[in-house]
């Protein structure tokens, strides 16, 4: 579909969102991803997707449908009260949290365990200058880099773990990933940009 058409229900989605469960518009055009048509005829409807909990949206018209599933062995709670009161934050919550999200990134890239380890992450990405051949993914990498420094009780790792309030190590993967991904990004878009 092209980016016109897409717009053009992103602004149906967020009239319909913020009429029927109140929903901050803000929120649904930062979180919500198109995904395409299911069905036919009467019965088609466009749907979308959080970009992170993968929770599902109907549009059908200018009727949105929250697609609730709730939690078992197979798939996580969609939908759920949390979930629908993020949605519907104020701007000025929704400001004060990207601005705690920057801090947090700040202070990541800025930590003694991202700077120390920054090149071996990186080389492990495709895209990176650097990258070296033959090695596991990132996310293994920094598991087993974590799950060694926690082992070990290295200062760092404490001081990282104490800052973000977490001992969790899938938690802290995610987080020593993210400046990662933000420099491959810039990387990406600079190349792109060479080459226009």
């Amino acid at each position: 579909m092209n980016p016109a058409k897409t717009a053009a229900l992103f602004d149906v989605l967020k009239a319909a969102c913020t009429r029927q469960f109140r929903f901050n518009p803000r929120r649904v055009d930062a979180s919500m991803r198109y995904k395409g048509v299911e069905g036919t005829g009467n019965a088609m409807v466009h749907v979308f997707r959080d970009s992170h909990t993968h929770s599902q949206i109907e549009l059908k018209g200018t009727m949105a449908i929250l697609r609730e599933q709730h939690a078992d062995a197979s798939h996580k709670d969609h939908w759920s009260d949390a979930e629908k009161a993020r949605y519907r934050h104020t701007d000025a919550e929704i400001d004060a949290e990207i601005a705690a999200k920057k801090a947090e990134l700040n202070f990541i890239k800025a930590s003694s365990l991202y700077q120390d380890h920054r090149a071996q992450l990186l080389a492990h990405y495709k895209d990176w200058p650097g990258y070296v051949a033959g090695k596991p993914t990132a996310k293994e990498a920094v598991r087993l880099l974590l799950g060694a420094l926690s082992a070990a009780e290295d200062a760092r790792f404490m001081a990282f773990s104490s800052t973000l309030k977490t001992t969790d190590l899938e938690a802290l993967t995610h987080f020593l990933l993210a400046p990662c991904h933000l420099e491959i990004e810039a990387l990406r878009s600079g190349q792109a940009s060479s080459t226009s």
